[in-house]
């Protein structure tokens, strides 16, 4: 048995945890419905007419899998309204890259919102990286209606360079802010890409020309597991010691209440709840306010 089966066979055993097998035996009691799927800004799923019985069935499982972060997501009449306009990223990249016949990773994929729109630029194939029990029976649940070969592994980015095949492009969205060794983990999504892969990545970074991050004291915007911040140049430099030669910035983008903010499915708090009230351009510990970069990095 190779490192990544073990693993893997491990991780699902998260599905028996307490919270979470309950959701797994009622998507199981769901019918094979026939469905209609639009994979635009919203992931939209139209079934054969339902009775309110079905309906509500539906509707009463996907609000038990809260927090909905990603998305959003339309089942018939239900509207998923996620805490993350996720469109809107997806939008800004999806001019830089091109998934026809090549096999595609989506590292930290939360339920699959980004793979699912992937599907439309017919990749030969898709697979998602993320360690959450919960995220990934949200997925199975959208996938329940959509029936797609996206396969989704339970495995985190320092997975990918030990993974069973390489990859041709890899995204990493929103990851690398979270992992207490940058330097490390761009070298595992090197490590996963086949010669002339493409990395896009994007992560939260402060203003300055200096080589050099911002190291949050506790927490950064609320989150308390994000570790660095950096420069654009500096975000180059972890990147070329990683082993990527070529890297292009793409994009610059403020996060702002139009692509992050509470809704009804999320039950918490969001952007609005993280930034100085008295500043905007602050976060409530004094930090420079959550901005991002969006980057293309290419293994030579």
């Amino acid at each position: 048995m190779t490192n990544i089966e073990s693993i893997r066979q491990e991780r699902q055993k998260w599905l028996n945890f307490k919270d979470i097998a309950p959701l797994w035996l009622e998507i199981k009691k769901l019918p094979d419905y026939e469905t209609k799927n639009s994979f635009g800004d919203i992931i939209t799923i139209t079934t054969q007419e339902l009775n309110q019985d079905q309906q509500d069935q539906i509707n009463k499982l996907a609000l038990a899998m809260k927090p909905w972060r990603k998305g959003p997501f339309k089942i018939n009449s239900i509207f998923i309204d996620t805490e993350w306009q996720s469109f809107i990223k997806y939008n800004l990249l999806e001019p830089y890259f091109s998934l026809e016949g090549k096999v595609v990773g989506d590292i930290g994929c939360n339920n699959g919102y980004y793979l699912f729109r992937m599907l439309e630029q017919k990749p030969k194939k898709l697979i998602g990286f993320d360690p959450s029990a919960l995220f990934y029976t949200q997925f199975s649940f959208i996938n329940h209606f959509v029936k797609s070969d996206i396969v989704y592994e339970l495995l985190g980015v320092e997975h990918v360079g030990m993974y069973e095949h390489k990859f041709d492009v890899l995204f990493c969205l929103g990851v690398l802010y979270h992992r207490s060794d940058p330097i490390s983990t761009l070298k595992s999504l090197y490590k996963g890409l086949e010669n002339g892969g493409e990395l896009f990545l994007d992560t939260f970074m402060i203003d300055g020309e200096e080589d050099m991050a911002l190291t949050p004291k506790d927490r950064y915007s609320k989150i308390p597991n994000v570790y660095f911040v950096p420069t654009i140049n500096a975000l180059k430099n972890w990147c070329h010691r990683a082993g990527f030669e070529n890297v292009e910035v793409l994009a610059i983008k403020t996060t702002d209440k139009t692509e992050q903010r509470k809704t009804d499915w999320i039950d918490s708090q969001s952007l609005e709840d993280f930034l100085d009230p008295q500043n905007p351009r602050l976060t409530v510990e004094g930090y420079p306010a959550p901005k991002r970069v969006y980057i293309k990095a290419t293994k030579s």
